[in-house]
């Protein structure tokens, strides 16, 4: 199953995202996640098995530009994730799919996503979604 996520949810969404990210701790994400769903340009969805919250699936419209698109707003997978014990089951396709339809209900005609450079496996998913790869870029940062 598979279903929006409402504020009662931002602690498992959290604590999922951690697992992820692992930059944040569970109560700095879920604070963020609140923020997000609170404006209603984002949506979380969560994906269940057995009563059991396996993965979780973060998209928002994105009105500034966003590499290889042509419209605005553009539908953004932000971040997706599945439990290393429940993947290759289409549980992350299942999750996309829910984000791609948000996305369009709320007007896109686009929808785009990014990766870390190294990270081989989002790389493989993306590709494996159908998604076109639109650029590749480095990018930089220095203290004033």
């Amino acid at each position: 199953m598979v279903r929006s996520a409402s504020k009662n949810d931002l602690k498992i969404v959290a604590d999922l995202a951690v697992l992820m990210w692992g930059d944040n701790s569970v109560d700095e994400a879920a604070e963020e996640f609140s923020e997000h769903i609170s404006k209603g340009d984002a949506q979380i969805f969560l994906k269940y098995e057995d009563g059991i919250p396996v993965g979780f699936a973060q998209c928002q419209l994105r009105y500034d530009y966003v590499e290889g698109t042509k419209t605005t707003p553009v539908g953004y997978l932000e971040g997706i994730f599945i439990l290393e014990k429940y993947r290759n089951r289409g549980y992350a396709k299942e999750l996309l799919n829910k984000c791609e339809m948000w996305a369009k209900d709320k007007g896109c005609r686009e929808f785009a996503s990014d990766c870390e450079i190294d990270n081989e496996i989002s790389f493989q998913f993306h590709r494996a979604m159908n998604f076109t790869e639109a650029n590749r870029i480095i990018c930089f940062t220095k203290k004033l």
